[in-house]
């Protein structure tokens, strides 16, 4: 996929989904967001660097932490989904927000004491060189904390979906995992090395077992799932009818039924934290 396909994809199809269901998104994914940000450790007055930072709220929580000494610049390729973050961080005058491709975007040198991510970096063609890139972006010694997720078989939010629907509808066709893409993170030992040749040290990968907490009940997140993520590409796919549709949504809220609890919907993930440091 090209930068402008990628550019195409994440304005044009994936990112206005993201945008209609921002909320129900980020109370998906604040287990992760909380993850990175406790071991980002960020500090107040720090100027930090969010890629991949998609409608804002990973911006927001920073800016909070970094205090106005400090400065969050968020960076996303997709203008729909940078429009809604505008408009969340518009009394946040400590961020701003830059439409880029980290692959390639010319940083100012030494500008970041810090760099996060919450599933942001897994979709560059070329991922030495787009952390080379960003390490020119960043201070001596600023550090890196990178969310991905881990290994696929591991995280039931895409694999029950994606069984779901492929006995409803059919196969989808076979992917490489480690081509850009959620998964594309998955495996520390293909990934700790490229992060090393693109000149960090101290590179590290830690695997943490969580849950992810959709908001309402088994039937939403199952609907949910059908309009983002497997899924949805399996009912675009097979251009698939309503009825078609709610036989899938009906099949992901049976698999999904055994995660409920007291508590609400607690579905387990695996998720990888990437550290690493610029040398100093």
């Amino acid at each position: 996929m090209t930068n402008d396909d990628k550019e195409i994809f994440w304005s044009q199809s994936a990112g206005p989904a993201w945008v209609f269901l921002q909320s129900q998104m980020d109370c998906l994914m604040q287990p992760v967001l909380d993850l990175v940000l406790e071991a980002a450790v960020l500090r107040p007055g720090d100027r930090v660097l969010d890629v991949g930072c998609g409608t804002g709220a990973s911006v927001l929580e920073a800016s909070v932490r970094v205090g106005d000494g400090g400065h969050v610049t968020g960076l996303d390729i997709a203008d729909t989904m940078l429009d809604l973050a505008r408009a969340r961080l518009a009394d946040h005058p400590n961020t701003s927000l830059i439409k880029a491709d980290a692959q390639n975007h010319a940083f100012e040198p030494g500008a970041y004491d810090a760099l996060i991510s919450r599933f942001g970096v897994m979709f560059f063609d070329d991922t030495v060189a787009a952390f080379g890139n960003m390490a020119r972006g960043l201070a001596p010694g600023a550090a890196l904390t990178l969310a991905t997720w881990g290994p696929a078989p591991d995280n039931p939010w895409f694999m029950e979906p994606a069984s779901a629907a492929r006995d409803v509808l059919g196969p989808m066709p076979k992917v490489d995992r480690t081509l850009p893409g959620p998964f594309a993170f998955e495996d520390p030992a293909r990934i700790m090395p490229m992060l090393e040749q693109a000149g960090l040290v101290d590179v590290q990968c830690a695997t943490h077992a969580l849950a992810l907490t959709p908001r309402g009940s088994v039937k939403d997140a199952a609907d949910l799932c059908c309009r983002i993520g497997p899924a949805d590409s399996a009912l675009q796919y097979y251009e698939a009818s309503d009825a078609e549709r709610a036989m899938v949504s009906d099949a992901i809220a049976l698999r999904f039924a055994q995660f409920d609890s007291a508590d609400g919907l607690r579905i387990p993930a695996s998720i990888h934290i990437y550290e690493a440091r610029k040398s100093a």
